[in-house]
């Protein structure tokens, strides 16, 4: 696991950008944490950081941006969405088992269609500095077990 602390959101940018440099094709990334926290932030730096030189902005209202980079960057943002039924219907499993990057916003949304390796990215606001963050990163591996 690791873990950062922002103090703003260029810091976040920068931290998601070195982080990017670590992800390969087929990886899916999960981003948690409450409104405003920084989310859509975090993905514009895996974005810069992957070589994309355009702008970013969360899918709230179209649930996915495509951006193209040295990886394809597929950007949804499922806080909409009534369930899982309405990401299958629009095809996410061509997305989560294609070719690209996926990062998901509010992911337990459809974490029934989620296989178990994915990563997790935390982004909690702090309670004494507003700019400040405090960023998780855990790996999960598709073979861990309780016995490994």
């Amino acid at each position: 696991m690791e873990r950062y602390q922002s103090n703003s959101r260029e810091e976040t940018v920068t931290i998601a950008e070195n982080f990017a440099k670590t992800l390969q094709k087929g990886d899916i990334v999960c981003l948690y944490g409450g409104l405003g926290a920084g989310k859509t932030a975090f993905v514009s730096g895996v974005a810069k950081g992957l070589g994309y030189q355009g702008y970013t902005s969360s899918p709230t209202f179209t649930l996915m941006n495509e951006y193209i980079a040295a990886l394809p960057i597929y950007h949804f943002d499922v806080y909409r969405i009534a369930g899982s039924d309405e990401m299958e219907a629009v095809g996410i499993d061509d997305y989560l088992f294609g070719d690209g990057v996926c990062l998901i916003e509010w992911p337990d949304k459809i974490a029934d269609l989620l296989p178990e390796a994915v990563i997790r990215v935390e982004i909690q606001k702090s309670d004494k500095n507003e700019n400040q963050r405090i960023i998780t990163i855990e790996r999960e591996r598709e073979n861990e077990t309780a016995g490994d």
